[in-house]
């Protein structure tokens, strides 16, 4: 394959900003202003990651005490009102069990969906023992798509036109404007056609496929082309 990424490893951020399960609200709210970041993972023991803490998180508790209530009889339930009272990232972290993480080599189109799954913009990337190994975001999944037309074409000819069409490619045009591909031109096996729009699409960077690729004419039995 040519030199672009394609799985979270290729994308991920390694130097890992994270926080400990002990650790108190206000060093949980730092660490998010110091490093510029709206989440981070709580980790444990030798790194294994048991959760994330996110701004969302931080915000729902301080609306809970922000509710003010004017005579004791306002005060909510105490069970209720657990989250606002919450004061260690082990309390505060989200779906503590088990944290929503993504394994170290996932395709990138699978971090996407979990992602969308959950309603997270970041995930923790880990090995198969669940040891942090980076940080992945919905921007670095976005990576791909500034791949220059160029790249992107000189990949489809290389990954998908020479190996399908070996006696055809000379013949076949691929442009990519704004990564839209176009294929274009007769290729003497036309049964692979939707096989290399299939494949072109699979590109990363690729926005959209314009398959023009033709077989080769339909000769009848008397000689006339139909």
């Amino acid at each position: 394959m040519a030199d672009s990424p394609h799985t979270v490893d290729d994308v991920m951020t390694t130097t890992v900003v994270a926080v400990a399960p002990d650790a108190r609200f206000k060093e949980v709210v730092a660490t998010l202003e110091r490093w510029k970041v709206t989440a981070v993972p709580v980790l444990e023991g030798e790194g294994r990651v048991v959760g994330v803490v996110s701004e969302a998180d931080l915000l729902s508790t301080e609306e809970a005490r922000d509710r003010r209530p004017g005579m004791i009889d306002r005060l909510p339930p105490l069970d209720e009102d657990a989250g606002a009272r919450a004061v260690t990232a082990g309390s505060l972290m989200t779906a503590p069990a088990p944290a929503v993480t993504v394994r170290s080599g996932a395709s990138l189109p699978h971090a996407a969906r979990v992602m969308a799954r959950h309603g997270v913009k970041r995930l923790p990337v880990v090995d198969d023992a669940g040891v942090i190994q980076g940080i992945v975001s919905r921007a670095d999944l976005l990576k791909v798509f500034l791949r220059t037309d160029a790249d992107i074409a000189a990949e489809v000819r290389k990954e998908v036109v020479d190996p399908l069409f070996p006696l055809s490619a000379p013949d076949i045009r691929v442009e990519v404007a704004d990564g839209v591909v176009t294929l274009s031109g007769t290729v003497h096996d036309g049964r692979l056609v939707p096989t290399a729009a299939r494949l072109a699409y699979a590109v990363e960077g690729v926005v959209g496929v314009s398959c023009e690729l033709i077989g080769p004419a339909h000769i009848h039995p008397h000689g006339d082309e139909r």
